[in-house]
């Protein structure tokens, strides 16, 4: 699958900008969310929750792009949501083996430790460049089957 989002969510991770980051930037503008909210909203997320090494960040950012494309609060929104993100995490689990960003990594981004493993092992190269790929081209896909994309109106 090929599209120029899933290359400018890549290459705004290589630029700096965290998983869930690069990923909510992306994808958040055709939601109605512009790119400094996006990175704003997203800051925390990375390293699977601020370091915690839970779920990995560019998981996060798409769970909160997919929240982002229906308005509006009630039940069948919502459960319609819940559906969607459930697709994604599993197929991005189907191909990853996990949603955990510790498991993904192999280290415990929450201790210098881990931290020193990460940057010594390249991790953000090695590893994080394709979760933040797999989220993209997932997010790809499920705009395709879902129709998610919905006119931004200004």
């Amino acid at each position: 699958m090929k599209s120029d989002r899933i290359d400018q969510a890549v290459s705004s991770f290589k630029n700096g900008l965290s998983c869930s980051q690069a990923i909510l930037s992306t994808y958040g503008p055709l939601f109605g969310i512009n790119q400094d909210d996006a990175i704003r909203i997203a800051r925390g997320f990375g390293g699977g929750m601020a370091r915690l090494s839970e779920t990995c960040g560019a998981v996060t950012g798409a769970f909160m792009v997919i929240g982002i494309k229906s308005p509006g609060a009630d039940k069948q929104v919502k459960e319609e949501t819940y559906l969607l993100i459930q697709k994604f995490a599993e197929k991005f689990r189907s191909i990853n083996g996990s949603l955990n960003c510790g498991q993904l990594l192999g280290c415990d981004l929450n201790t210098s430790e881990g931290q020193e493993q990460f940057r010594n092992k390249e991790m953000a190269k090695s590893h994080c460049e394709k979760y933040v790929r797999n989220s993209a081209e997932l997010l790809e896909e499920l705009l395709q089957l879902e129709k998610l994309s919905r006119p931004v109106e200004n």
